[in-house]
């Protein structure tokens, strides 16, 4: 307090200056409509200022939020568009693909590997949200794996770079297909192999998933052509193909229901015990 005292005592001229520079002001704003619409639209530019930049940090910190909140609505778009073809194409039935319905769930993946030789995510579903094994995992770019190991909470995913994953996979132009690898190096390039030489392949060209599994629908995107020769046989094609997703930088993603599979699985392993 007495540093208080002494402050005001060593500037009272200063202070006093300040005090009638203020109270002239205000009364010049006040008595002269000019100068008072001056100051009130100055004062309004400033706070409006202000608030726009506080605005701007709710809106950055707000971010997380809006992500997920688009994510969800991608689902819901997902499993509407689904619904529409499933109902509406009956023009023709292709008897290699099981047509089946798919069921879209939003996600978010909490841990990503990409170095490694069988690359593992981790993604924040799992059983209480009836997440099982063989499920499949997508982003809005392409394919990212398949389920592999589910707990209460949480799942494993087999990556789209593991060297154990096998995808069917075709090009988008053609029915021609067949089984997407990973040879362990570039986290960049997957490997299509079992391609018939007969197939028109031309650099640049779009490789989508084949639909002739029930992880995945038909024509879900996976990367394009960046190369392509035959194989020792000379007599499929080895084709070198660039992802769409950035696999070292994913974190939202939708996992893939077919909602059909437990009776297509098994009726086929009745057939198989035959």
């Amino acid at each position: 307090m007495q540093q208080i005292l002494n402050f005001i005592i060593r500037n009272k001229a200063f202070l006093l200056y300040l005090l009638l520079f203020s109270v002239a002001l205000l009364f010049t704003i006040q008595n002269h409509s000019y100068h008072k619409s001056k100051f009130i639209n100055s004062a309004n530019f400033v706070s409006g200022g202000i608030y726009d930049q506080l605005n701007t940090v709710d809106q950055y910190f707000d971010l997380k939020v809006q992500n997920e909140n688009l994510v969800e609505e991608n689902a819901r778009l997902r499993n509407q568009i689904e619904a529409i073809e499933t109902t509406t194409d009956s023009t023709f039935i292709d008897t290699t693909n099981f047509d089946g319905s798919f069921l879209f769930k939003p996600t978010r993946i909490v841990k990503n590997s990409y170095s490694a030789s069988t690359n593992i995510l981790l993604i924040d579903k799992g059983e209480a949200d009836s997440i099982k094994q063989d499920f499949g995992l997508i982003s809005p770019k392409g394919v990212i794996g398949i389920v592999d190991k589910t707990s209460d909470n949480y799942a494993t995913i087999i990556s789209i770079l593991n060297t154990k994953s096998r995808i069917s996979a075709q090009l988008k132009s053609t029915n021609h297909f067949g089984t997407l690898t990973w040879d362990g190096k570039s986290p960049e390039f997957v490997q299509l192999i079992d391609i018939p030489k007969i197939a028109p392949v031309q650099v640049g060209d779009t490789i989508v998933t084949s639909g002739r599994s029930v992880i995945f629908p038909k024509g879900i995107l996976i990367g394009t052509i960046e190369d392509y020769k035959l194989d020792a046989a000379e007599n499929n094609y080895e084709i070198s193909v660039k992802l769409f997703n950035d696999m070292t930088n994913i974190e939202h993603a939708y996992i893939i229901e077919h909602l059909d599979a437990p009776e297509i699985n098994n009726l086929l392993n009745l057939s198989n015990e035959q």
